[in-house]
């Protein structure tokens, strides 16, 4: 049984010179191969009824066991192509109509079909630039004469009759390319067959064949980009034909089908940084906005801009196109409980930008977008929320009056992921006219944020991660510091900076909570003297991390501010640490007992500790051993010995 191709373009209509009056039958084959012995017209004849024959599927077992047949077909092509365009269309349609079914390929590759349509095209591209230099020439000369004869229709005649011709034969150039590429296209489902067309320069054959208006030709070159573009070889060729700026001029399109395609091979190269980049540097971003209205691309749209969005450095310009207002529009459209992922992804992205969130927000944006949060308990449109929340200004502002409504959703009973969302959002919240000691006590958020605290609880990492940056903030109020000090906090934090200690996101994030809580005197005290918050602060002083460094660093000037005891250790572990490498070199410069009579019975004092080096004469030396030690020596005694780069030369010291 056939396996047809799938999801592929359509297949080419019958050409123009392909069709003839004759009906032709499959029993009369004979007849027809010896018409691919005659001349090229015979040749045109004999091809275009076996390609009769080979449109219809049922044809094409039998045509397949016909070797005489393949052979001629193949051998005339290899052969007579430069003779005859339609020559070359009709034969290579046959092969197309195999190259439909996968079980077939085989024989398209036996007669290396494949490597001569390679050839073929790549031919024929070069004619036709050859054919445009050719026109624009014929142009150029013909516009002066006419400036100087202007009188004379002639000229004009002659340019629209030799430009008809052109039309004509890239119509018949284009049949050839259509169906020579879709053969290919084919035959590539073998990645390869496909690596082989790569080694013989297909990438740059389709780029060049964008250039093409045929709608139906650029579709199926589009097509096959697609599939070439998956791997990172062809998209490097791709950019060096500068593609993006080739597609660039197909959107929008007015041909659907084309559009569609051009946007999934814009959605395969938006993966690469560079090509983001280009792609917004040539203009694709309204251009892709204005598509977001349309319902068959919109999808794909939105996924290209998703990923432009996750380059901060562009974030910024899409609060320069009307994109976040139909983004808004369609969030609250949505019909589900669940905002499409790419959508709610792309929203996700551009809430990081403050420009952009004041235009999300503006009006009632922030109210909507909350309304609809808390409704369906979506997670991911609360970290949207969350997003915008981070933002300094009146947009901050604007979550007074929803702190009530966010603190209700901390509680073992709601989805864990969601109340992430939602501690994220309380803990940027760092609004002074915010009363947190009021929040925590009305909802009972104390017992809550210390039982997430537990190493050994069954809370995620992430949600316990919240949990201190949450306590982090509210730390900064000077009643809910007392409140969590009272309530067992700091002991509990200090036990999970024990169990993660390895995590340097957590240890950063709970000596942010010390470095808050210090500020104020009740918590300071319970820190400093009830727990060993100072101590495992002087440990992480010289941790590897720079953020957790500094954090420390800033906490423990605090501490000594305020206790001297501390304020003492502290110092010293700062001197020791300062003058650790000179320290070290010291130590190891102290020998024991053992190591000191190594060379003879005279103890060697250790002269670092005995006074200047340089006042020791008895280590100067002479040939019959020590010179006087009372370093009361004539410079004469040098006299009979000349210095060569340092070192003493000429007589021995020695006897011989």
């Amino acid at each position: 049984e056939r396996k047809e191709k799938t999801s592929k373009p359509k297949d080419p209509p019958p050409f123009e010179g392909t069709e003839i009056d004759e009906v032709a039958n499959i029993n009369d084959m004979d007849e027809y191969i010896e018409l691919l012995y005659e001349d090229v017209p015979d040749k045109v004849r004999g091809s275009a009824l076996i390609l009769q024959l080979a449109r219809n599927p049922d044809n094409l077992e039998e045509l397949l066991i016909n070797e005489t047949a393949l052979g001629a077909l193949a051998r005339v092509l290899r052969e007579d192509w430069k003779q005859s365009i339609e020559l070359a269309t009709n034969i290579i349609y046959i092969f197309f109509c195999f190259s439909s079914f996968s079980q077939f390929h085989g024989i398209i590759t036996h007669y290396k079909i494949g490597a001569l349509c390679m050839n073929i095209i790549d031919h024929e591209l070069k004619r036709h630039e050859l054919w445009q230099e050719e026109i624009a020439k014929k142009k150029k000369a013909d516009i002066l004469l006419m400036f100087w004869y202007p009188e004379n229709q002639t000229l004009k005649k002659d340019y629209e009759k030799t430009y008809k011709k052109y039309k004509g034969l890239v119509v018949k150039q284009e049949q050839l390319l259509r169906v020579a590429i879709y053969l290919l296209l084919n035959l590539a489902e073998d990645t390869r067959i496909e690596l082989k067309m790569r080694n013989k320069n297909i990438v740059h054959m389709l780029v060049k064949a964008l250039d093409r208006d045929n709608f139906e030709l650029l579709i199926l070159v589009v097509t096959f980009l697609k599939k070439l573009s998956i791997f990172m070889e062809n998209k490097n060729d791709m950019v060096e034909m500068d593609i993006v700026e080739k597609l660039v001029k197909m959107v929008p399109c007015e041909h659907e089908d084309l559009l569609n395609v051009t946007l999934r091979l814009l959605l395969n190269l938006s993966f690469d940084t560079g090509l983001r980049s280009k792609m917004v540097h040539v203009g694709l971003l309204p251009k892709l906005t204005a598509l977001l209205g349309n319902e068959n691309n919109k999808k794909v749209a939105i996924c290209i801009l998703y990923h432009i969005s996750m380059d901060d450095c562009f974030k910024s310009m899409f609060a320069y196109t009307d994109c976040i207002p139909q983004l808004m529009k369609m969030l609250f459209e949505c019909p589900d409980e669940r905002v499409d992922l790419e959508l709610i992804s792309f929203c996700i992205n551009l809430a990081a930008n403050k420009r952009n969130v004041q235009l999300i927000c503006e009006g009632n944006g922030l109210k909507m977008l909350m309304k609809r949060a808390l409704k369906f308990k979506d997670p991911l449109l609360m970290k949207m929320i969350r997003n915008i929340s981070q933002h300094d200004g009146p947009t901050k502002s604007q979550f007074i009056e929803y702190v009530g409504d966010l603190a209700a959703q901390i509680s073992n009973s709601e989805e864990e992921e969601f109340v992430i969302e939602c501690l994220g959002t309380l803990a940027n919240l760092t609004l002074p006219e915010l009363d947190w000691e009021l929040v925590l006590k009305e909802y009972k958020l104390v017992p809550y944020l210390k039982d997430k605290l537990k190493p050994a609880g069954s809370a995620e990492d992430d949600l316990v991660l919240e949990v201190v940056i949450m306590i982090g903030t509210v730390s900064m109020d000077d009643s809910c510091a007392a409140l969590l000090a009272k309530s067992g906090i700091i002991p509990a934090l200090i036990e999970l900076l024990n169990a993660q200690q390895e995590d340097d996101e957590f240890v950063c994030q709970i000596i942010y909570v010390f470095y808050q809580m210090v500020f104020h005197q009740a918590t300071r005290d319970v820190i400093i003297k009830e727990t060993q918050a100072p101590a495992y602060l002087i440990d992480l002083m010289h941790d590897k991390n720079a953020e957790i460094r500094k954090v420390c660093d800033n906490t423990l000037d605090i501490i000594a501010e305020y206790d001297e005891e501390w304020a003492k250790k502290i110092q010293t572990e700062k001197f020791r640490w300062h003058n650790s490498q000179w320290l070290e070199m010291v130590e190891s410069r102290q020998m024991d007992d053992s190591e000191q009579y190594l060379y003879g019975d005279d103890p060697i004092e250790p002269y670092i500790h005995e006074g200047d080096i340089l006042e020791r004469p008895d280590l100067f030396y002479n040939a019959d051993g020590l010179i006087v030690p009372d370093g009361a020596v004539s410079p004469d005694i040098f006299g009979d010995y000349q210095l060569q780069n340092g070192d003493l030369v000429g007589q021995h010291p020695f006897s011989a």
